[in-house]
């Protein structure tokens, strides 16, 4: 295909070929064909992926976006290896206009698909493609070609092109060291709205919490609240990681898998101990998060399994679906981040080493004030200036000996 053809896009739809699935093997997912047999490009990639140290959240998102572009390319009838920057144009504008592919019909959420809940202010999410998903795959998709261009077996060109600043040239810093690359972003991909932190209010916070049933729950949310942390990394703890005298718990920093010890509240920690108290034969060594499920269907007993994300955002969906609003797990990261950042106790670096950001521009983003915050102070500064401000002042009489119709022709007032 050369660059003046176009696709029909409105006509194409993918087909349902290939699988991702776990493996216990080295790479913990793979993509499979319809006869099931590894996608050999796909395999080889994430083989060397997964060798340079990423985790298995990052394969399985890795593994999704490459069978979507396998799937793309069949719908097409294009080899992987003879794909051009037309395939990848044509892609993203389909990726602008398809519907995502969901297991079943929406029922409840179809009404908010897309919509602002009224409480929260945040937008639900919508049945298309985010932009931040198409930069996502196009930064995969060019990760996956500069892998096999540089074993010498791919293309000869990535057809993921990339766009440098407008004045500059090519490999203007370049180290004579190192092998020439291309420079600038990726010339496909869609500018992404700027998302402002932001904090739950204390009242909704307090109706959130109540709403929680079990003991575990509020001891979740407490200590996510006080310490800022993420949901993957809290579901890892284990009764090791639980300090009762100091108040702290040890996380494994997401990406770097750092060890790390955080200061949480004290009540959170009565809720946790309430919590356990509860917990009969589980082995804590491998997690103290716990829920109760059945066997198989139609057996009554019940018997612990370790609480997974999904179990967690089940709780969560739960609780939104009881108060009408639409919070995440992040939201409560947030939360924390902004309460302490408005502590005059706290320094911006105390709040990047909590947060466990590697920059510290990366918690810079949360000095932003939220636009509900200016709106208050703004409504109180007219109200403010409105209570001060000097009645007018009416206008003085003549002296004594003065003509006041004469002074209004002087001056040149309305004599009415």
């Amino acid at each position: 295909m050369s660059d003046d053809n176009e696709y029909d896009l409105e006509a194409i739809r993918l087909p349902d070929w290939g699988r991702v699935v776990p493996t216990a093997h080295a790479v913990p997912y793979d993509v499979l064909d319809p006869e099931g047999q590894p996608v050999e490009p796909i395999r080889r990639y994430l083989r060397d992926f997964v060798a340079r140290g990423q985790k298995a959240g990052s394969v399985r998102s890795y593994a999704y976006v490459l069978l979507r572009w396998w799937r793309w390319l069949h719908a097409i009838g294009v080899a992987w290896e003879k794909a051009t920057s037309a395939e990848v144009r044509e892609y993203v504008l389909w990726l602008q206009r398809a519907p995502k592919p969901t297991k079943a019909t929406r029922t409840t959420s179809a009404a908010t698909a897309g919509t602002i809940n009224p409480i929260t202010r945040k937008h639900y999410p919508s049945d298309q493609y985010a932009p931040r998903t198409v930069r996502h795959s196009n930064a995969v998709l060019r990760s996956f070609y500069e892998f096999w261009i540089e074993r010498g077996e791919g293309p000869l060109v990535n057809p993921v092109p990339q766009e440098r600043p407008r004045g500059q040239r090519p490999n203007a810093h370049h180290n004579p060291l190192e092998p020439f690359r291309p420079e600038g972003r990726l010339r496909y991909n869609p500018p992404v709205p700027k998302r402002r932190p932001r904090a739950m209010p204390d009242q909704q916070w307090d109706d959130l919490f109540t709403a929680f049933r079990s003991d575990r729950d509020r001891a979740i949310v407490t200590i996510m609240i006080s310490s800022g942390i993420r949901a993957g990394e809290l579901l890892g703890i284990t009764s090791p990681d639980v300090d009762w005298g100091d108040q702290l718990v040890r996380v494994r920093r997401k990406g770097t898998g750092a060890e790390q010890w955080l200061p949480v509240s004290a009540e959170a920690f009565i809720w946790l101990r309430l919590y356990l108290d509860q917990l009969r034969g589980c082995d804590l060594s491998r997690t103290i998060w716990w829920t109760l499920r059945r066997r198989s269907p139609g057996t009554p007993p019940l018997h612990y399994r370790p609480l997974t994300y999904d179990a967690l955002r089940a709780v969560l969906r739960r609780v939104n679906e009881s108060l009408g609003t639409n919070w995440t797990m992040h939201d409560f990261r947030h939360t924390c981040a902004l309460r302490m950042l408005r502590s005059n106790d706290l320094s911006l670096r105390d709040i990047q080493v909590v947060l466990g950001h590697a920059h510290l521009t990366t918690t810079q983003l949360y000095l932003e004030e939220e636009p509900e915050v200016v709106i208050r102070r703004v409504h109180e500064y007219l109200s403010t200036r409105q209570q001060t401000a000097q009645p007018p002042q009416t206008a003085a009489s003549p002296a004594i000996g003065y003509n006041a119709t004469d002074l209004d022709i002087l001056f040149g007032r309305d004599a009415r």
